[in-house]
């Protein structure tokens, strides 16, 4: 049973950093693409950032500059560094890991809630 848990979310102040982590139980984890989404309350499901398995990032326009998005595929995790955070990264951070080959798969965390309040 595929399982991905995240942690290292809490309350931080404006300007302030925190880094997440999702450890995934997969196999052939280089075959899945690793995201971050995020969804604030009254408000969709957003991508905040994926990483290939060869390393290929790509980031939402609002986090640009100010998150990264790692992987250390021996340890099947995937991290977050989220760097000068506001108030409008208040959200519940979903780890995300999806491929299309050898078979098509989708698996989401539980979340872990990140706000930022002063």
């Amino acid at each position: 049973q595929v399982q991905l848990v995240e942690s290292g979310g809490g309350l931080v102040q404006p300007g302030e950093s925190l880094r997440l982590s999702c450890a995934a139980s997969l196999t052939m984890i280089t075959t899945y693409v690793m995201g971050w989404y995020r969804q604030a309350p009254g408000k969709q499901r957003e991508l905040v950032a994926t990483i290939t398995g060869t390393g290929i990032t790509n980031y939402a326009d609002s986090v640009k500059g100010r998150f990264t998005i790692s992987r250390d595929n021996a340890k099947t995790t995937v991290y977050l560094q989220m760097n000068s955070l506001n108030s409008e990264d208040t959200a519940v951070y979903y780890c995300n890991a999806e491929r299309t080959w050898p078979r098509v798969g989708r698996y989401w965390g539980q979340g872990t809630q990140v706000t930022v309040s002063s």
